[in-house]
């Protein structure tokens, strides 16, 4: 059983690399965008109350994105393991996660970092092609992310639950080098 979070900044290669491992785990790759684009198209009624955010250019709340983790982590296919990928992404998530965890009778494996130097992910992100990704938008995600997502570091840090892994490198050896971290992460006691 394997239960993973992955951090990094924008351009890591988080949703990459979480994906080949859920792949070959045989896991489910939980992505709060994923969840949130299910929901509303299956228009459950958490569905339809982040859609009235979204239409409105709003960020879901994190009680409707906690509401929406606790369903996801709680279906059958969960039950054998996950990785989690964009959430948690603060510190009060973090906390909410961890509560979550032990009424569900699970725990974190690993929280995975992928540190990526900004040069790096500059180039990568304005690679992409995205029409909201100009190297203003950029480095102010950045910069978001350094002061909301980089204090998981150290919260994952001091639950000896942190790995970090370099991202800079080809996907290949990124892949491999999340491998053999996820292989040193302690076994689940659940």
């Amino acid at each position: 059983m394997t239960r993973l979070i992955f951090l990094g900044p924008p351009g890591a290669g988080k949703g990459t690399q979480a994906k080949i491992l859920a792949d070959n785990l045989a896991i489910p790759h939980i992505s709060t965008g994923d969840i949130l684009r299910s929901a509303m198209a299956a228009q459950t009624t958490l569905g339809q109350k982040a859609q009235s955010y979204y239409d409105k250019g709003d960020l879901v709340p994190d009680d409707l994105l906690h509401d929406l983790i606790g369903e996801r982590l709680s279906q059958s296919d969960a039950q054998k393991g996950w990785i989690l990928d964009g959430f948690p992404r603060k510190l009060s998530q973090a906390s909410f996660l961890e509560e979550l965890l032990q009424e569900l009778s699970q725990q974190c494996d690993c929280a995975l970092n992928l540190e990526v130097p900004d040069e790096v992910l500059i180039i990568r992100l304005l690679g992409r092609g995205r029409q909201d990704d100009n190297k203003d938008t950029i480095r102010r995600r950045l910069e978001v992310y350094r002061q909301e997502t980089e204090p998981l570091i150290v919260f994952y840090g001091e639950r000896s639950l942190l790995k970090t892994v370099n991202g800079d490198q080809s996907p290949e050896e990124v892949t491999e080098s999340v491998k053999q971290a996820v292989d040193s992460c302690k076994p689940s006691c659940s």
